[in-house]
C-alpha cells in the first residue's frame, strides 16, 4: 500500500490539494493508533478539520491532558503522512 503522501505528490493534481474531513480523521487515526493502540482510537473521536485546526473530542479530562502532552508530535506525525503542513494544531472540545 502507498504512503498517502506519495499520491499526493503525485504531478497529475493540477491544483493544490484540499483536504477534507474523512482524510484527515483517517490520518489522526492511524497516527494514535500507532502511539497509543486501539484503546486511543477509542478515547479520542476527531470532530472536525477547520482552518488547519483538528477538533477532537476526548473521553475525559485525563484524556485531554494525554493529547495536550502529545500535541506537537502528533502533529509532526500527521503532517509527515500527508506530505504537507496541512494540519497547524489540535484542540481538545469538552
Amino acid at each position: 500500500m502507498k504512503a498517502l503522501r506519495s499520491l499526493l505528490n503525485n504531478k497529475k493534481f493540477s491544483s493544490p490539494t484540499v483536504l477534507d474531513d474523512k482524510t484527515v480523521f483517517y490520518v489522526f487515526k492511524k497516527v494514535i493508533k500507532e502511539d497509543f493502540g486501539n484503546i486511543g482510537i477509542e478515547k479520542f473521536v476527531p470532530d472536525y478539520f477547520a482552518k488547519g485546526i483538528l477538533f477532537i473530542k476526548p473521553e475525559s479530562s485525563a484524556w485531554a491532558a494525554e493529547l495536550w502532552m502529545n500535541k506537537k508530535r502528533i502533529i509532526r506525525k500527521i503532517n509527515e503522512e500527508i506530505g504537507e503542513d496541512a494540519l497547524s494544531d489540535i484542540k481538545a472540545k469538552q
